[in-house]
């Protein structure tokens, strides 16, 4: 897959996805190329190394795309404010640009698993890279069988995407939320997200696992889909 090396892009939309009074700043940016340039086409799960121009006092770092790999209008990215750079990104206004390269990574490549469950899993801003997967596999929703989301996120404050996760049924995809800190209101799982799987006792026949996230979270994922009888080349990883 062919890309330039270095190219900018402009900032059409800045979403706010936790709630105002969320100590955790979490936006959806949606990025769109300059006049009389395109956008290279991607993987679902790849990502794209970003900085700002004429700011190198904030270091470059990668971020999964998030938009489908069939939509080649725009890059939507699902930013979490923790370092000087997402600082700085998550507070972008409309018209401002950034410096990209790739895309680059290996991505959820199910090509070879047409005809069987898939099970995508992550949590926080690890959804940005299954989004872009779950919307590519809705445009080809007869090539897999079952398709069920594990999502889990910090609090309900934290619970991002949320009405679009709640419209898949809509495609035959089945979702999980799991709430790390639940409520009075929250009747769904507790607990980690790999929890919820262990208690739906997922099954492991014709099935693939992508997962999505920090270390930790993908290592204790692992374990739990391990011991629940998956073997490692059923875990698929985009990285």
């Amino acid at each position: 897959m062919s890309h330039p090396s270095s190219f900018r892009l402009r900032l059409s939309q800045n979403e706010r996805l936790t709630e105002a009074s969320c100590d955790d700043v979490v936006v959806k940016l949606t990025f769109v190329s300059l006049p009389y340039s395109k956008l290279p086409a991607f993987v679902a799960g790849q990502c794209m190394r970003i900085s700002l121009p004429n700011q190198a006092d904030k270091p470059a770092s990668y971020f999964a795309i998030a938009s489908s790999p069939h939509d080649n209008s725009s890059y939507e990215f699902v930013i979490k404010d923790v370092s000087p750079l997402s600082n700085a990104l998550v507070s972008l206004e409309e018209g401002d640009e950034i410096e990209v390269e790739g895309p680059m990574g290996k991505g959820f490549d199910l090509s070879a698993h047409q005809g069987k469950h898939v099970i995508l899993m992550g949590v926080g801003t690890g959804i940005a890279p299954l989004r872009s997967l779950w919307l590519e596999m809705i445009q080809h929703r007869s090539d897999f069988k079952s398709i069920s989301i594990y999502a889990g996120f910090l609090s309900a404050m934290h619970h991002l995407l949320t009405d679009e996760l709640d419209s898949l049924a809509h495609d035959d995809v089945q979702v999980s939320v799991s709430l790390a800190t639940g409520h009075q209101d929250w009747h769904g799982p507790v607990g980690y997200v790999q929890h919820a799987l262990e208690e739906d006792q997922a099954s492991p026949e014709n099935t693939v696992v992508c997962l999505a996230g920090m270390n930790v979270m993908v290592d204790a994922c692992t374990d739990t889909l391990l011991g629940l009888g998956f073997t490692h080349e059923q875990i698929l990883l985009n990285f």
